[in-house]
């Protein structure tokens, strides 16, 4: 399983976000919408992963569709923007699914979503959560699974100039969480994503995921990513709306 992407909820609109990041000299795009969501999205891609940026277009839409993550996002946008949860990339989510129902982890099961981007395409992938409910407490990653293969992918993105050579360069190296009982959410997320790992630390393929003693405040969530490869850089460090390089 790979880290395919994590999700910054946002009140701003996805041409602001866009804005911000290209005045750093760094290629984010708008996405596009969630029409059945009433949602829609900027994006920073990396060699093999992404952050979105998920704000509301329509909020009637949004506050009547029954869907994981758009309730996370109006449960967490009371408080502000902010980190919701990252999404992980595997093969079949069907697959998925029945191995973690028969370790008696319920999910919502697997169903199918799409977006119309910015140049009017249609892309689509399927989608399966853990069910859980909403509140401060970490959520639990969701799974995706995308209809073409990961190359396929990546020369449409390249096309379509969604992803350009400088986005090649990046790679997100470590996401860092802060929960209440680290040991605790390590031995709950192997069990989801069957990884190896360490006293605070899970290895996926193409990131770290970090979990580490909540300070302050009752809220479990990411609380910053790093992302390596930008030219004269030694990292961008990306906390709660804040960038900063390093």
């Amino acid at each position: 399983m790979f880290l395919d992407h994590i999700v910054h909820f946002v009140n701003k609109k996805p041409t602001e976000v866009t804005g911000d990041w290209q005045q750093q000299g760094i290629h984010a795009v708008v996405g596009g919408q969630h029409l059945n969501w009433g949602t829609y999205n900027a994006l920073l891609y990396t060699k093999n992963s992404y952050v979105e940026w998920l704000a509301m277009e329509e909020e009637q839409v949004a506050r009547r569709v029954v869907h994981p993550l758009v309730e996370l996002m109006l449960h967490d946008l009371k408080e502000g923007p902010g980190f919701g949860t990252i999404c992980i990339r595997a093969n079949d989510l069907e697959v998925l699914r029945k191995d973690l129902e028969n370790k008696g982890i319920e999910t919502t099961g697997v169903f199918y979503a799409e977006r119309k981007t910015a140049a009017g395409s249609l892309r689509k992938w399927k989608m399966l959560f853990i069910k859980e409910e909403v509140s401060d407490s970490l959520p639990a990653p969701f799974f995706i699974e995308w209809e073409e293969t990961d190359d396929e992918r990546y020369e449409v993105l390249q096309k379509e100039g969604t992803v350009n050579n400088s986005n090649l360069q990046l790679t997100i190296e470590s996401c860092e969480f802060h929960v209440e009982n680290p040991r605790e959410v390590i031995e709950k997320w192997t069990s989801y994503l069957n990884v190896t790992y360490d006293h605070q630390t899970l290895f996926l393929p193409n990131t770290n995921l970090i979990f580490k003693q909540l300070k302050q405040g009752t809220k479990e969530r990411l609380v910053s990513v790093q992302i390596k490869g930008l030219p004269n850089q030694e990292a961008i460090i990306y906390e709660q709306g804040v960038y900063r390089f390093d």
